[in-house]
């Protein structure tokens, strides 16, 4: 039975209403947290990449627009530095707290870093798929975009030594939900900001399960307007959805992610803002600091599926 693409994208806005849904966190948890590394250098627009032009989408540069026919060696430079610098910075400061990570990975940026994909798995962070290229899938063929889906898994099990449960493009297509079922493996998606809880999705007899993601809590306020100049107002920022989510969470438990990029929160004066904010969670009881795949499983078994 073919399921149209529409149906893995119905709009829902009751969810689970003004009542609410327990998740069961657990050992009763207010609050799921999760802290997720997007690792997309080297996979963006770039004419080494066969590209028609440069990079300019979520770059430190002011005012930066695409270049045509040419490469954009100062923007290039900048993602550089989260491949070369920021990302193994970052990475000291969740071993140090022995906090587990979720990694979004592009394929042709472990490609490009091989080293960064094995030391992600050696510290057993997850590795989710976050497409092959850094780019915008809504305007890719669905043969080439099942065909960077199926590279990028092949990428992360040959690095890592296991397949990708979960996905997050971004910039998603129409057909990314249905070619993530068809290909099968995938235990959840992140491809909505619909919620601060997973939920379902049901086409046919298939079922998918979707845990959001956040274009809040992410680090991307740093480089998009209105944002966060420094790191307090990052720190800020997070402090502040902590804190109204834990309070909440006495009788209504939900989640939260932290979206960060090696490229912005792996420069030196950002850093803080991580630091600070991992204090003033450490300060606070019954948080489940966890990993997506670990939510899934969760999910998976606590509220499986319904007909």
């Amino acid at each position: 039975m073919t399921i149209s693409n529409e149906s893995w994208h119905r709009r829902n806005l009751h969810g689970y209403g003004q009542h609410g849904f327990d998740p069961q966190w657990p050992d009763g948890c207010r609050l799921a947290l999760q802290f997720v590394l997007n690792i997309e250098e080297g996979a963006e627009h770039t004419l080494l990449n066969g590209d028609n032009g440069s990079e300019h989408y979520l770059a430190e540069i002011p005012g930066a627009v695409q270049i045509q026919g040419l490469r954009n060696y100062s923007a290039e430079s900048l993602f550089d530095f989260g491949s070369r610098v920021g990302v193994w910075r970052l990475l000291r400061l969740f071993e140090q707290r022995n906090i587990p990570l979720t990694a979004f990975a592009c394929g042709r940026a472990l490609e490009l870093n091989p080293e960064l994909g094995m030391a992600l798995a050696e510290q057993g962070h997850e590795i989710a798929g976050h497409g092959y290229r850094w780019i915008d899938y809504r305007y890719i063929s669905r043969e080439v975009e099942r065909d960077h889906i199926q590279r990028t898994c092949q990428i992360i099990q040959d690095l890592s030594g296991a397949a990708p449960v979960g996905w997050y493009t971004g910039r998603v297509s129409a057909n990314t939900r249905q070619l993530l079922n068809e290909i099968g493996g995938f235990v959840y998606d992140s491809d909505a900001y619909a919620d601060e809880l997973p939920y379902w999705l049901h086409a046919g007899q298939q079922s998918h399960l979707v845990i959001p993601y956040s274009l809040l809590t992410n680090d991307i306020r740093y480089v998009i307007a209105p944002g966060c100049g420094h790191a307090d107002d990052f720190f800020s920022l997070l402090r502040d959805g902590f804190d109204q989510l834990w309070q909440e969470g006495q009788d209504r438990p939900k989640m939260m992610t932290v979206g960060l990029h090696p490229r912005f929160s792996g420069q030196a004066a950002r850093l803080p803002a991580l630091s600070r904010f991992l204090d003033h969670v450490a300060a606070h009881q019954g948080v489940w600091i966890c990993q997506r795949r670990e939510i899934a499983r969760h999910w998976h078994h606590k509220f499986p599926p319904q007909p």
